[in-house]
């Protein structure tokens, strides 16, 4: 059994995983990664972001060959089966993998291919992939082991037609209906590409309303434009039962709905990937969920070993994951580091969704005078020369101090336009302010000009006070 030793050991190579080690090596720790899968990158690259925003990507091309009228020079539109768009995906994954694999050549970090559970605060043994085991010891370690869909026992997911979302990236038929159960993020996109698919989509959603997280009128837009695509939404639904049928799968609800469809897809909840570490060796435990609690330095109740990532929970988002690496590591080592509390979401339905700061129920409910302007972006000269006039931009600001609060973004390129008033919105006093969008110059015609639109908008309303 070989006994190797390190100043830190990361646990998972997702994007916390990766940051957190990529970061120590690049102060001077020797670190070391171990890998359950034979490929790094973690669910993000191979089960969840990658994949789902790459199938994404493939399906709007089509979704835009077959509605632009100047491609009907070329034939008439045309439909692909699902793994015949998997197929583009899949290579955005090799990709991924080879990118990210030279990361660890570069910074001498090692890379250990193999399953870790604690022996105690100070080890883990590493169930090898040729039946080997290693002792592995390290100073200080950090979990950033992900999360995985979460299954209830009620649910056959041995049935060949019911899936979750990572197995749904396998599915090697096309079904003409299925179920998606469970509405939250990865439920809604995967409702709009598979409508995008032509497929009929049934969307069981138990709250009142999408997403409910985000601005009212971001989610009312997402509602509208999934039924558009042909989506039906039904709120305020739970399972009873799921029937697996040689035919496809029916779906029983506690008000007596019966709905039947081809496949199901489930997508209610995410499980922290914690129950093989042996954390019962070291006094730790996770929530009923699989999740680890930390404090604002990342670290568990153990004080040498720190989390990151999904499997602490909220935001479970790969680019909030990155930055809890990086803070991972600057806090082991003493340098100073953030709490990664103001990440944007990206929501990447078709259209996508963006959002950071505050929305107008939460201003609403703290009586925080505040004002919106909008921009719809039927109305930028660039969304009608590309043909995506679907979706608009708000700004939320401060009446009397003019500061901006939130900014909210439904349709094309929301998640890169966001970024423009992330920008503003991170400036001190008083440089955080509505008036920089009137006041500087755009690029014409471009969608990030729905800013000063959006500002002469916002602004003309509070002179008519």
């Amino acid at each position: 059994m070989a006994d190797s030793k390190y100043d830190l050991v990361v646990i998972g190579s997702g994007p916390a995983g990766e940051a957190a080690a990529m970061s120590a090596a690049k102060k001077g720790l020797r670190a070391a990664v171990i890998e359950r899968r034979s490929a790094v990158g973690g669910n993000c690259t191979h089960k969840g972001t990658i994949p789902s925003k790459a199938l994404r990507h493939s399906v709007k091309q089509l979704m835009r060959y077959n509605t632009h009228s100047v491609f009907r020079a070329l034939g008439e539109p045309r439909r692909l089966t699902f793994p015949q768009v998997m197929q583009t995906v899949n290579k955005v994954i090799s990709y991924q993998v080879e990118m990210h694999t030279s990361c660890y050549a570069r910074n001498r970090v090692d890379l250990i291919v193999g399953e870790a559970s604690f022996r105690d605060a100070n080890s883990v043994e590493v169930q090898l992939t040729d039946g080997a085991k290693e002792i592995v010891t390290a100073e200080k370690f950090v979990i950033a082991t992900g999360s995985r869909p979460y299954r209830p026992a009620d649910v056959d997911f041995d049935h060949p037609r019911v899936y979750d979302s990572d197995t749904i990236l396998d599915m090697e038929h096309t079904p003409q209906a299925i179920i998606i159960y469970g509405a939250g993020v990865i439920g809604c996109e995967y409702a709009s590409i598979f409508a995008a698919l032509g497929m009929k989509v049934d969307l069981i959603n138990s709250r009142n309303h999408l997403l409910e997280f985000l601005d009212d009128e971001i989610s009312d837009a997402l509602s509208y434009h999934l039924r558009d695509m042909g989506v039906t939404v039904r709120h305020r639904e739970e399972y009873a039962k799921v029937i697996g049928t040689d035919r496809g799968v029916t779906m029983e609800m506690q008000s007596g709905k019966r709905i039947s469809a081809d496949a199901l897809l489930w997508c209610n909840g995410r499980s922290g990937n914690t129950g093989s570490l042996g954390l019962e060796n070291i006094g730790l435990e996770a929530n009923h969920r699989g999740q680890l609690a930390v404090d604002d330095h990342y670290c568990t109740g153990v004080e040498n070993i720190y989390a990151a990532g999904d499997v602490i929970g909220w935001p479970s988002l790969a680019s909030a994951s990155y930055d809890q690496g990086r803070a991972v590591a600057a806090a082991i080592v003493g340098r100073g580091h953030r709490v990664i509390e103001d990440a944007p979401t990206g929501i990447y339905t078709l259209p996508e969704i963006s959002s950071v700061g505050k929305t107008e129920t939460e201003l609403t409910n703290a009586k925080v005078p505040y004002e919106v302007g909008r921009a719809l972006f039927k109305h930028t000269a660039r969304a009608q020369i590309s043909g995506e006039r679907v979706g608009m931009l708000k700004i939320l600001f401060h009446i009397e101090t003019r500061e901006i609060l939130g900014i909210h973004c439904f349709g094309a390129e929301a998640a890169e336009i966001v970024h423009i008033g992330q920008a503003i919105m991170k400036q001190p006093a008083p440089n955080n302010s509505i008036d920089f969008f009137v006041n500087t110059t755009f690029n014409y015609p471009t969608m990030a000009e729905a800013y000063r639109s959006a500002a002469l908008d916002g602004l003309n309303r509070i002179t008519r006070l």
